[in-house]
């Protein structure tokens, strides 16, 4: 009972902030409007896995004929014209248990294959035990990738710490399981260079006061930081979603997002 209380508190959490943000910021509306029609399929999809655990061997397919078909249906709903065209039409012609499975074994993939996989399979290895998740993903498991899953870091927060002048912990999101790790704060997600000339921070405190660009010169990547110390309400998968001006910024000065988030920013 309590696990399912947190879940529903969860999906709870981040459909409040995605209704509020698309209304705060109106270039966000598209982005945000889709982000809530598939908080629809994943919140149920969760819970279903949660419940009923699905062995190693099967959780590809169960992926691919249970929520995937979801996941199309709500992007056909919500979903920007050119996406949705593009959704069907790799529907209809490709292989899609071997598009999930690219995801899961972290292989190169297209936008539209990279988004459909990650968001049928995130809330399925969201519910997982750690050791079937392990079995489940391939994956290097150190410093610069998830210790539950091997995917890669999508963002940041800097959690609040309870006391007034002690900063929090630096958390590293997984791209592919939603898990987090503690990273040291001045230190590349991506390649770990520590000095610290060498990792700017960009931020545009009128918008975004809770928001800021953590890039690295040696690497040229970057993700998004949410502070949780200058705003308690934002929920950072949500929040990060929101940051595209932020994004285009880190583009116009030559940077790369260390993982493009699900809708491809």
């Amino acid at each position: 009972m309590e696990a399912r209380l947190a879940v529903a508190a969860t999906y709870a959490a981040r459909r409040r902030r995605a209704q509020q943000l698309r209304e705060r910021y109106p270039f966000a509306e598209e982005v945000l409007t889709l982000y809530l029609g598939l908080l629809d399929v994943q919140e149920p999809a969760f819970e279903s896995v949660a419940a009923q655990p699905p062995k190693p061997r099967t959780v590809l397919g169960m992926i691919t004929r249970e929520v995937l078909p979801r996941v199309i249906e709500a992007t056909l709903a919500g979903g920007p014209p050119t996406l949705a065209q593009a959704v069907v039409g790799r529907f209809h012609s490709a292989d899609l248990e071997d598009l999930v499975g690219r995801w899961l074994r972290g292989t190169e993939q297209s936008m539209v294959d990279r988004y459909l996989a990650r968001a049928a399979s995130a809330p399925v290895l969201e519910a997982l035990q750690p050791d079937v998740v392990g079995v489940v993903c391939a994956g290097r498991r150190d410093a610069f990738h998830c210790p539950r899953c091997g995917g890669p870091p999508q963002l940041e927060f800097f959690a609040l710490s309870g006391e007034e002048l002690v900063t929090g912990p630096r958390h590293v999101v997984c791209a592919r399981c939603g898990a987090d790790w503690i990273r040291p704060r001045m230190v590349c997600a991506a390649c770990g260079e520590e000095t610290s000339s060498r990792l700017p921070v960009y931020s545009e405190s009128e918008r975004f006061v809770h928001l800021r660009i953590d890039a690295c010169e040696s690497c040229h990547r970057y993700l998004i930081g949410v502070d949780l110390r200058r705003d308690a309400a934002a929920v950072p998968v949500v929040d990060e979603l929101a940051a595209l001006p932020l994004d285009l910024y880190a583009k116009e000065r030559g940077l790369t997002k260390v993982v493009p988030n699900l809708m491809g920013m």
